[in-house]
C-alpha cells in the first residue's frame, strides 16, 4: 500500500507531501491545478520517462518519493536478493533529476532504472487518462486475456517462446546452408586455400612481438653502435674515461690508508665503484660484438614479418585471432565436405521443433479457451453492474496459421451495447465513456489475478454521468474494500465515496503560481463537492445537494459493510 508521497521542484510543485490511506483515496481540482503532476510525480519515482518541460528552471534538481507498505512474501524475496534493507516492512522509491543525470533509490540503495521499474510493477498500478484507448488494438485484448490466465499460462508460454526462437534459428542456419552446387565448389575452394595459407606459415606464439624486437634492433643498429661507442669512450676507453678516473682515484686513496685507518671503508666503497665499471665496461663491449649480423639474417626476418603481417591484414590482428580464424574456416570446410548430411540434419531437427512448436501453440490455445469463457462471464457481471444494462460481451480466441513467441492465437473482444444489436469488435461500437467502463471492469476482474496492493485511476470517469457515474463511483468503493484505490476526478458522484478526500489547488505565492495538495475534512468535504457540483456561484441548495450526495454514499458504504 502507498503510504506517503513527496515531491520537491516538479513543475508548478517547489514541495509537497501527502499521506495516502487505505480504501479510497480521492484528488479533485480545478482544471489545471496540478492533478496531472501528481501522476507525473508518481510515474517519475516508479523509473518512467519524464518531459523536460516537467522540471522546474529554476532548481537544481526534481525529486520524487514513494513510500510503501510491503507484505508480498515474493517481492520481500527479491528485495532480499537485491540486498536491499527493509524496516518496519517499508520500502521507499525515489529518483533524484538533476541536468541528464537521474539517481534511483531503494530504501537509500543506489539501483538501476531498469530494477526500479521492476520493483514498482509490484506495488502499484497505474491507468492513465487515455490507457482505455489502447482496447481499441486487438494486440491489447491478448495481453488482457494472458494476463488473466497468466498462472496456467506462463509455465506453457515461456518454453514456447524458446522453442520459437530456436525454430527461427534453425530456419536461418537451414537457409544460409542451401548453396548451389557451383557457390559450394567456390567456396571450398577458398576455405581451402586461407586455411592451407595459415597453415604454411607455421606460426608459433608471441613469434610476431619478438621478430619486431629484432626488426626494430636491426634497422636502428648502426644508431645504436654510434652511441654505445660515445658510450664506451666516455666510460673506459680512453685517458679520460670514468675508468681511467676512477682507477687513479684508487691508486691515490690506497696509498694514504696506511695513514688513517678509518679511510679504508671510503677507499673499499670506491674499488667497488672501480670494479663494477669494469664489469659493465667489459658487457658493453660483449654487446656491442652481439650486434654484429648479416645481410641474409636481416632479410629473413623482414620477409618473416611481411608475411605475419599479410595474414593479419587478410584473417586477424593477433596471432590468436589468426588461429581462431582457421578453426572456424575448417569447421565451416568440414561441414560443406559433408553438406547433405548436415541439411538432412536440419531439416529432422527443423521438423522435431516444429512439433514442438505446435504442441505448444496447441496447448496455450486450451489454456486461452478455458479462460476466455470465464474472463468472458466474470466481464459480463461486471458491465451489468457499470450500468451497460442489456450489454452482450465475448472474448473470441482465434487460432491462426501465424506463428509468434506468444503462440498462434488471435484474441479479440466482441460488444453488444443495445437489445437486438449484433455483437462487434469493442473498437468499432464502443464510445469513449463505454470503453472507460470496460478498461474499469477489466480492473476489477484483474484486482483478484495480481498481489497488487494500489490502483491509480487518472480520470476514469471520461465520457460518463448521471447514473453511470453513481455506479462507476460505487464499482470504485468496492474494489477500494479488497485494495487501496486513488482516483482523480472531476464528478462529484465519484468524490463523494472516498475514504479520503484531498484538493488540489493553486496558489500565487511570492509572486510565483505553486501547486499545493491537502488532505479535506468535515465540511471542507462537502464545500468541494459543492463546487464540482456548482456553476459560478456555489448557493445553498447546491451545497444541500452535495450534503445530501455525502449522505447517500456513507448509507452505500455502510450497506455494503465499508465502513
Amino acid at each position: 500500500m502507498l503510504l506517503h508521497l513527496h515531491v520537491k521542484n516538479l513543475a508548478l510543485i517547489r514541495e509537497t507531501e501527502i499521506d495516502f490511506s487505505e480504501g479510497l483515496n480521492i484528488l479533485t481540482g480545478e482544471t489545471g491545478a496540478g492533478k496531472s503532476i501528481l501522476i507525473g510525480s508518481m510515474t517519475m519515482a516508479l523509473g518512467g520517462k519524464v518531459p523536460k518541460e516537467m522540471l522546474r528552471e529554476d532548481a537544481e534538481y526534481a525529486l520524487a518519493e514513494l513510500v510503501f507498505s510491503v507484505k508480498n512474501r515474493e517481492l520481500l524475496q527479491r528485495l532480499q536478493e537485491l540486498d536491499i534493507p527493509m524496516e518496519d516492512g517499508e520500502l521507499i522509491l525515489s529518483r533524484k533529476i538533476s541536468g541528464n543525470r537521474s539517481i534511483c533509490r531503494l530504501n537509500g540503495e543506489t539501483v538501476s532504472a531498469s530494477v526500479l521499474k521492476e520493483i514498482s510493477s509490484w506495488l502499484i498500478d497505474i491507468h492513465g487518462q487515455h490507457e482505455h484507448q489502447s482496447l481499441l488494438h486487438k494486440k491489447k485484448h491478448l495481453e488482457i486475456l494472458d494476463a488473466y490466465a497468466h498462472e496456467e499460462l506462463a509455465p506453457v508460454l515461456a518454453p514456447l517462446s524458446e522453442c520459437y526462437e530456436s525454430c527461427q534459428r534453425c530456419q536461418r542456419e537451414l537457409e544460409e546452408s542451401l548453396l548451389d552446387a557451383n557457390a559450394r565448389v567456390r567456396e571450398q575452394s577458398l576455405l581451402e586455400f586461407e586455411i592451407r595459407e595459415i597453415e604454411e606459415a607455421e606460426l608459433k606464439d608471441g613469434e610476431d612481438e619478438l621478430l619486431e624486437q629484432s626488426y626494430r634492433k636491426m634497422v636502428n643498429s648502426r644508431k645504436i653502435m654510434e652511441a654505445l661507442q660515445m658510450v664506451l669512450q666516455f666510460c673506459g676507453g680512453g685517458e679520460i674515461s670514468a675508468s681511467e678516473q676512477t682507477g687513479r682515484a684508487c691508486r691515490e686513496l690506497s696509498g694514504i690508508v696506511k695513514y688513517d685507518e678509518g679511510l679504508e671503508a671510503l677507499s673499499s666503497q670506491l674499488q667497488e665503484i672501480d670494479d663494477q665499471l669494469q664489469d659493465f665496461t667489459r658487457e658493453l663491449d660483449d654487446y656491442m660484438e652481439s650486434l654484429e649480423y648479416s645481410e641474409q639474417e636481416f632479410r629473413e626476418i623482414e620477409e618473416r614479418l611481411n608475411l605475419i603481417n599479410h595474414l593479419k591484414a587478410k584473417y586477424g590482428q593477433t596471432l590468436e585471432e589468426i588461429k581462431a580464424y582457421q578453426e572456424e574456416k575448417q569447421k565451416r570446410l568440414d561441414l560443406l565436405a559433408n553438406y547433405e548430411q548436415h541439411i538432412e540434419k536440419l531439416q529432422k531437427e527443423q521438423e522435431k521443433l516444429a512439433e514442438e512448436l505446435e504442441a505448444y501453440c496447441k496447448k496455450a490455445h486450451e489454456i486461452r479457451m478455458k479462460a476466455a469463457e470465464k474472463l468472458t462471464v466474470l466481464m459480463q457481471e461486471q458491465l451489468g453492474e457499470l450500468n451497460f444494462l442489456d450489454v452482450r460481451f465475448d472474448t473470441v480466441v482465434r487460432d491462426t496459421d501465424s506463428l509468434s513467441a506468444n503462440g498462434s492465437d488471435d484474441v479479440e473482444f466482441l460488444i453488444s451495447t443495445n437489445p437486438g444489436e449484433p455483437m462487434k469488435p469493442l473498437g468499432k461500437i464502443a464510445s469513449g465513456g463505454e470503453l472507460s467502463r470496460v478498461m474499469l471492469a477489466i480492473k476489477t476482474v484483474m484486482a483478484d489475478q495480481d498481489a497488487i496492493d494500489t490502483v491509480i485511476f487518472d480520470e476514469i470517469d471520461a465520457g460518463i454521468s448521471g447514473r453511470t457515474a453513481q455506479k462507476v463511483s460505487e464499482k470504485l468503493a468496492l474494489i477500494g474494500k479488497s485494495r487501496q484505490v486513488i482516483c482523480i476526478t472531476h464528478l462529484a458522484q465519484l468524490a463523494s465515496m472516498a475514504d479520503s478526500h484531498y484538493c488540489i489547488e493553486k496558489q500565487a505565492l511570492d509572486g510565483n503560481t505553486q501547486t499545493r495538495i491537502r488532505r479535506l475534512t468535515g465540511e471542507e468535504i462537502t464545500e468541494e463537492l459543492a463546487r464540482i457540483l456548482g456553476g459560478a456561484k456555489i448557493t445553498d441548495a447546491v451545497r444541500w445537494n452535495a450534503s445530501e450526495m455525502r449522505r447517500l454514499a456513507l448509507q452505500f458504504k455502510m450497506k455494503t459493510g465499508k465502513t
